[in-house]
């Protein structure tokens, strides 16, 4: 009963934080004439990545490569086809030009390449799917590019923000950045009370580790991002809702794997199938077909992607 109240506690936390980072990264982008895009990509991104960093880095330290596995992969997964399809059933959600031409190909890019990389056991049927520490180096080189792509929407898109009018929530820039990092904190915090007060119900139940880790794990890791979105989605601030959840995907694959495998070596996958490889490959992939159509990710396209979600959360659990 007690993690129950812990749990909706974390939930309400979680939603005001979210709520507040959406208007503070919104006024800040808005007063330093920096593209929203931008300050999604990086600040709000890797901010409400930091309990999947935690986890990851210690199961990696701990051998534990299921659990930072499917860390990974069951975030890429609920931040696509459920955060975003939730997100699109609140608003439909617009896509801007270069989003669909650059952004969402970059993230196609990097979940094509960490896909491939899954698939040891495909090219040579006598190895077990390994991802190794040149996997990790791999991935972090994508990240590199990310980043210099990041230094050129920065140089080439803040003058044509800058002339767009918009409302700014927090007037005061120190008001504003100083809610940014509380939120960012307090986004934190309550997720860590979620995630340890639904794993320990889920154990209750007794679930495997891998569907531990990918349902009550990293639906509530993904809860920020899930906040996040829906928020931004509300308030029409379609950059954010976007720009959070490819940036949150690329720095989940990249650094929240990519770097302690570089790091720390080897880890085995025997617990995954070419299932969850492809349905990782979807996200992506259907994303960036979704938002090509008339440059709006549709309610009926928003409820294809809980479907598919759906689906393959029950097929988990087969």
């Amino acid at each position: 009963m007690l993690e129950v109240i812990f749990l909706i506690i974390g939930f309400i936390m979680i939603i005001k934080a979210s709520d507040v980072l959406v208007d503070a990264a919104s006024s800040i982008a808005t007063k330093f004439n920096v593209p929203k895009m931008l300050i999604a990509l990086t600040i709000v991104s890797f901010g409400t990545c930091a309990p999947e960093v935690a986890i990851s880095f210690n199961s990696v330290m701990a051998k534990n490569g299921t659990m930072a596995f499917a860390n990974v992969v069951g975030s890429c997964i609920v931040n696509v086809f459920l955060i975003i399809g939730l997100a699109a059933l609140v608003k439909p959600i617009k896509v801007k030009h270069n989003t669909v031409k650059k952004e969402i190909p970059i993230l196609l890019l990097v979940t094509t390449s960490f896909s491939v990389l899954m698939l040891d056991s495909i090219f040579n049927n006598r190895n077990p799917n390994v991802f190794s520490r040149a996997d990790g180096i791999v991935l972090i080189l994508l990240f590199f590019m990310f980043v210099a792509y990041l230094i050129q929407l920065f140089r080439g898109r803040a003058i044509e923000e800058a002339e767009e009018s918009v409302e700014i929530k927090y007037d005061n820039i120190f008001i504003a950045i100083t809610l940014l990092v509380l939120s960012i904190v307090m986004i934190c915090m309550s997720s860590d009370v979620i995630v340890d007060n639904a794993t320990k119900i889920a154990q209750a139940i007794g679930i495997s580790e891998k569907v531990i880790t990918m349902t009550a794990i990293v639906i509530g890791t993904s809860l920020p991002e899930l906040m996040l979105t829906v928020s931004s989605a509300r308030k029409g601030e379609f950059d954010m809702t976007i720009g959070n959840i490819v940036g949150t995907n690329i720095f989940n694959v990249c650094i929240v794997l990519g770097l302690p495998v570089a790091i720390y070596g080897d880890i085995l996958l025997e617990s995954f199938s070419i299932v969850d490889i492809l349905v990782v490959f979807l996200t992506s992939f259907d994303l960036f077909l979704f938002a090509r159509s008339e440059r709006t990710i549709s309610k009926k396209e928003g409820i294809l992607m809980i479907l598919i979600f759906i689906v393959y959360y029950t097929y988990l659990f087969m």
